[in-house]
């Protein structure tokens, strides 16, 4: 009754996160604790030569996840939907979308999967002394630029998949600080855009001709807590088509991916960490001080509320289990059974257990699309093994996990060699479903102990809709580290791996083997 009573009111949090396989909507009560949800499926499309999805499919998923959401809401608790205290939207990072004065596309999304852009990213982190990765907004701007692109010319405003969903919602061009340092280098002092590299970006687009300046064309950055606009009549309608969300709702700044994922995680400290694993991978570590040079490896971004965060991203972490889950339940069914897809992932993570430590000589390559950090611009799912390589299906799954975490362990050994000091890492999304087994792999890849909260499966969008809580809910000068430790995850249910000697002496030679052997990938993608 009293959820009952709050969703009637209007009290209610909402956070919407546009993930790479799944747009997920999450809505909270009073207590932060999720109370209803929704989904829908999607998936990208390699189009042109670029990994894109489609605007109509944008709000169709968007559409479909709050009414199913509503739906949730209704059976639940037996009243509808219209109301909300905050809400709030986070998608995937990086990535281009170029819109002209109307607030059109002028050229299709550009996905951070996208590893077309390796001139420009290259030339702007020699010209910034700051590494710019392929997939950051800026280094696609500055390739299309280099490409000579129509289009560029024309853009009024360049964004985010987030950034373009809040605009189109609310009429406002802003972006959260998180989010917005997937875009553009951000000064932590300022809690804003970098002003001597956007000086610097400026001149070069003078040298090109192009008439407009930076801080013209990017969203305005914006802190947590900020209030971000609110939903207009036309977004209401346009979120839900039945009519019956009232406009009005303060929003939230809009968010990355990785900004909720330290929200939903309580990593937003100096010393934590997290790592989300899902369709790709990356680790975030907040910072006690700089590193002590550029490393391709390593992106420097943001919290939600602008601390700096050295960020290890990977494009493929999860895809290559997905399909081989396809697989086996083809397989099953072949035999006339009607398999259950949780029975089919718990069984083929629990096995990876029971395998070699090695992975028995076994050589998985996970690579879907394109990985910057072993220097690959496309990728070949590839299996390869030596003639005494032991195949069975606990060995073939520990590969399949060791290779999912295979290039995140890459830059995780450079921040251990800047002595990069971690007091809790924390792991979130689909990899840490099946209890336990995530967990261990990834204790062992980072050579620390990770923790997984209960509320690990929800990630993202319930880290959105905790933002906007803290928007709507912070005492006076409340910091977001204060107000998640205190009044969010006090008391929350921890479980927590410790590295094991043997996983990680396992870990170590498949990766050796791994790296020796990235020369077979490279052919592939060569050849196949």
């Amino acid at each position: 009754m009293e959820i009952k009573e709050q969703i009637v009111q209007g009290q209610c949090c909402l956070g919407i996160e546009l993930g790479s396989t799944r747009i997920k909507a999450v809505l909270i009560g009073a207590d932060h604790a999720p109370i209803a949800s929704g989904d829908y499926g999607w998936e990208n499309r390699l189009e042109g030569g670029y990994w894109t999805y489609h605007m109509e499919d944008v709000w169709t998923g968007l559409q479909t996840a709050y009414a199913n959401l509503k739906e949730d809401v209704k059976s639940r608790y037996g009243v509808e939907l219209t109301a909300l205290k905050a809400m709030g939207f986070s998608a995937m990072m990086h990535g281009y979308l170029p819109l002209d004065g109307a607030g059109e596309l002028l050229a299709p999304f550009r996905t951070w999967r996208n590893t077309t852009t390796g001139q420009a990213a290259a030339a702007l982190t020699e010209r910034f002394s700051f590494n710019i990765p392929q997939r950051w907004s800026i280094a696609h701007l500055y390739q299309a630029m280099l490409n000579g692109e129509e289009h560029v010319k024309d853009i009024v405003y360049l964004t985010t998949l987030a950034g373009y969903v809040h605009y189109k919602l609310t009429g406002r061009k802003v972006l959260g600080v998180g989010e917005a340092s997937g875009m553009f280098p951000i000064d932590s002092k300022t809690r804003d855009y970098d002003q001597g590299m956007v000086d610097s970006f400026d001149a070069l687009a003078a040298q090109m001709g192009y008439p407009w300046k930076l801080r013209d064309i990017l969203p305005q950055v914006l802190c947590a807590g900020d209030e971000a606009g609110a939903l207009t009549q036309e977004g209401a309608k346009l979120l839900d088509p039945t009519g019956a969300l009232k406009p009005g709702v303060p929003l939230a700044p809009p968010e990355g991916d990785a900004g909720t994922g330290m929200a939903a995680t309580n990593a937003v400290a100096m010393r934590t960490g997290n790592v989300s694993a899902g369709t790709s991978v990356f680790a975030m570590i907040v910072l006690e001080q700089p590193l002590s040079k550029v490393y391709p490896e390593i992106d420097m971004v943001t919290t939600p509320d602008g601390a700096p965060v050295a960020m290890v991203h990977c494009n493929n972490c999860t895809n290559e289990i997905n399909a081989w889950a396809q697989v086996f339940k083809g397989f099953l069914e072949a035999l006339g059974q009607k398999p259950d897809m949780n029975q089919i992932f718990t069984a083929m993570f629990q096995s990876a257990q029971a395998g070699q430590a090695d992975g028995g000589g076994l050589m998985l390559y996970n690579y879907l699309s394109g990985e910057p950090i072993t220097n690959l611009e496309e990728g070949r799912p590839l299996l390869a093994r030596t003639p005494e390589a032991v195949l069975n299906f606990p060995n073939f799954m520990r590969v399949q996990l060791y290779s999912a975490l295979a290039t995140l362990k890459i830059g995780l050994d450079i921040l251990s060699q800047e002595q990069v000091k971690v007091d809790r890492l924390l792991g979130h999304g689909g990899f840490f479903k099946t209890p336990v087994v995530g967990q261990k792999i990834l204790a062992a890849a980072a050579g620390a102990p990770v923790s997984v909260m209960k509320t690990a499966g929800e990630g993202g969008p319930w880290g959105m809709a905790l933002l906007c809580a803290y928007m709507v809910g912070r005492d006076e000068g409340e910091s977001l580290e204060h107000y998640l430790d205190h009044k969010v995850f006090a008391g929350q249910e921890v479980s927590t791996q410790t590295p094991e000697a043997a996983d990680q002496e396992g870990f170590a030679q498949f990766l050796a083997h791994y790296t020796q052997a990235l020369a077979v990938e490279r052919s592939a993608v060569e050849h196949l």
